[in-house]
C-alpha cells in the first residue's frame, strides 16, 4: 500500500491538488445538472477552493527547490483545512440524518406567521436549498457523506506528505 502514496512533498502535493480539485469539479456539474447546493455546501467549498491553489503553490514551491519549512508549513496548512473540512462534512451529515438541528436558514420551518403579500413575493424571488434533505445520492451515499470521505483522506495525504516531504 505504501508504495502507491506520494513518497515526497511535491508529489503529495501535486496529488492533493488533482484531487481536490476533480472534486470541486464534480460538485460543480451535479450543480449544473440541476442539483443545487444548500447553505452548508457551499460551505464545505471553501476548502477547495483554497485548497486547490495551495497544493498548487506547494507542489511549485517543492519542485523549484524551496526550503523544506516552507513547503511542510503548505503542507500542514492543507491538512488542516480539510481537517476543518471533515468536521463540517460530519456536521452537515448529521443534519441530514436528523441528528442535530442546522443551520435555521436552511433547516425547519418558516419561523412565524408571514403576511400573504410576503410570502408571495418570497415565493417568487427565494428559493431555499434545505440542508436537513438529501438531494442526491451516489452509491447510497449523499455529497456530505461523501465529502467526508474525500476530506478526511486529503487531510491524511496532506499530513503524511509534510512528515515525509525531502
Amino acid at each position: 500500500m505504501n508504495r502507491f502514496l506520494p513518497q515526497t512533498g511535491a508529489a503529495g502535493a501535486l496529488t492533493i491538488a488533482v484531487i481536490a480539485f476533480a472534486t470541486i469539479a464534480g460538485a460543480w456539474i451535479f450543480q449544473g445538472l440541476g442539483y443545487p447546493p444548500c447553505d452548508l455546501c457551499y460551505e464545505q467549498r471553501y476548502a477547495y477552493y483554497v485548497g486547490v491553489p495551495l497544493a498548487a503553490l506547494a507542489f511549485v514551491l517543492a519542485r523549484a527547490g524551496a526550503p523544506r519549512t516552507i513547503v511542510v508549513a503548505g503542507l500542514a496548512a492543507l491538512a488542516l483545512i480539510f481537517a476543518a473540512n471533515t468536521i463540517l462534512a460530519v456536521y452537515h451529515s448529521g443534519v441530514e440524518a436528523g441528528l442535530w438541528q442546522g443551520p435555521t436558514a436552511c433547516t425547519g420551518a418558516m419561523a412565524g406567521p408571514a403576511k400573504a403579500s410576503d410570502l408571495l413575493e418570497q415565493l417568487q424571488t427565494i428559493k431555499v436549498v434545505r440542508c436537513d434533505a438529501v438531494s442526491l445520492r451516489v452509491l447510497g451515499l449523499s455529497l456530505a457523506n461523501w465529502n467526508i470521505l474525500i476530506s478526511a483522506a486529503l487531510a491524511a495525504l496532506a499530513a503524511r506528505a509534510s512528515f515525509s516531504s525531502r
